[in-house]
């Protein structure tokens, strides 16, 4: 299972229970996906409160330590097909790329992903996707 940047962020800041996000789960094997760790690496970079960066740099660290998926060549595939579904289905996908790329990943690796955001990938086909 990947877990989606806002379950992460979720985490985190403490907005999101850890039991709900451990239940949702259940025994699957669980993976960032490399967007996520770009995604939360411009947090903290672009944060200009020292006592926040901090914790987000902590966080950071931690995340880095669990098993990262990769972008491959069959992820590029996978998200072109998502992005021009999107597309087609009049829904712009320059908005959601990096949510396309880690729907992608979920896709090339027949996980299911876990999100805060079921709007953000709702509709694309042969994704399991659920919220805790």
């Amino acid at each position: 299972m990947i877990f989606d940047t806002s379950i992460w962020v979720g985490l985190a800041s403490g907005q999101m229970s850890s039991q709900a996000v451990l239940r949702a789960a259940g025994d699957a094997q669980v993976y960032i996906s490399a967007i996520s760790l770009g995604e939360l690496s411009f947090g903290v970079e672009s944060c200009t409160d020292p006592a926040t960066r901090m914790l987000r740099i902590r966080s950071l660290g931690s995340l880095q330590q669990r098993p990262v998926l990769d972008v491959s060549s069959l992820t590029a595939t996978a998200f072109g097909i998502l992005a021009a579904f999107m597309k087609q289905s009049g829904r712009s996908p320059r908005t959601r790329v990096n949510d396309i790329w880690i729907a992608a990943q979920a896709m090339e690796n027949d996980y299911a992903l876990l999100t805060a955001n079921l709007k953000d990938f709702e509709g694309l086909p042969g994704l399991r996707v659920s919220c805790p």
